[in-house]
């Protein structure tokens, strides 16, 4: 990567290029993609929120033994032919289970700007909430990839902190703390395969190269 930078340097200094062009170039590149890869994340965020949220309102307020189990297999098979795999019926179980998980609008919000879907699959999967604010909390400040986040889990990082150990109000408020602004790195977003599937570019992309195309 440094030898194809100075590759390209060399290039501009013989075309006689106005110095510090290709790197404001770069900035408004780089930031473009920024503001591409958190509005698009966080727009698949929120539907898959939504889909999630009107799965328990419409279908399981039905309390009949096994009804949801055969139901979203059914929703599954309509939906998944046209709009991809993310809307096979474990991951719309997965979408019932994160409008469970974050019922805070505001809080989702801030988070689906932040991290991935995949980030939230391995996070909706722990029973406490507590310790779901915390990953979330930490995985957003910390921009930790999915690898990373999952590790921290299994690792039990959340049991080896001090705030596991106070009190549930108190933990809280310090969790409270971490909300504030953060910068969603695009190759997070890019390599993700959910968003990968959803824009219908899963074919196209190149783990090697990590590039769409």
């Amino acid at each position: 990567m440094k030898l194809r930078s100075a590759e390209s340097g060399d290039v501009a200094e013989q075309a006689n290029l106005p110095r510090g062009l290709l790197k404001d170039l770069r900035s408004l590149i780089e930031s473009a993609r920024e503001r591409v890869a958190a509005q698009v994340n966080a727009e698949i965020t929120l539907l898959y929120w939504q889909v999630g949220n009107r799965i328990r309102k419409d279908i399981l307020k039905e309390r009949r033994a096994g009804y949801a189990e055969r139901m979203l297999p059914t929703l599954s098979a309509e939906l998944q032919p046209e709009f991809g795999k993310g809307f096979g019926a474990r991951n719309l179980a997965n979408m019932v289970r994160f409008a469970d998980a974050f019922p805070d609008p505001q809080i989702l919000q801030t988070l689906s700007a932040k991290l991935s879907w995949s980030h939230f699959v391995e996070i909706i999967r722990l029973k406490d909430d507590l310790q779901r604010q915390f990953y979330a909390e930490m995985c957003r400040v910390e921009r930790w990839s999915v690898r990373t986040l999952h590790s921290k889990i299994s690792g039990m990082l959340f049991e080896r902190t001090g705030i596991a150990k106070k009190p549930e109000e108190l933990a809280r408020k310090e969790l409270d703390q971490l909300r504030e602004e953060d910068q969603l790195t695009p190759d997070l977003v890019f390599r993700d395969p959910y968003f990968l599937d959803f824009l219908q570019l899963s074919d196209t992309f190149s783990e090697k190269s990590g590039r769409v195309g």
